[in-house]
């Protein structure tokens, strides 16, 4: 594990970060007090798309054709008059 104190890792903050490529650790100094370790990262299990492929080709889920049907777009949300809670409460008998 190599040591660096922080103004030489801010200086060469590319050559430590090649050696954490390649599997090694890099413990941060702070006037000869460690305060932090530089890992490689894991490597990702598999992403969202893969994870779909698989469970397409599995006949689990079907993928999409593409963007949301014409006629969504084209509807208008229904108004509420009054109050939702007012209304609620009438219904139970109860005084607001």
């Amino acid at each position: 594990m190599k040591r660096a104190k922080i103004a030489e890792l801010k200086n060469s903050l590319s050559r430590y970060l090649d050696h954490v490529r390649e599997g090694g650790q890099v413990l941060v100094m702070d006037r000869d007090r460690p305060v932090a370790r530089i890992v490689p990262v894991e490597p990702a299990s598999e992403g969202a798309d893969d994870r779909l492929d698989r469970l397409e080709r599995r006949g689990l889920v079907r993928k999409g054709s593409g963007g949301a049907p014409a006629w969504l777009g084209r509807r208008r949300p229904a108004r509420v008059k009054g109050s939702v809670l007012g209304d609620l409460l009438a219904e139970r008998g109860e005084a607001w």
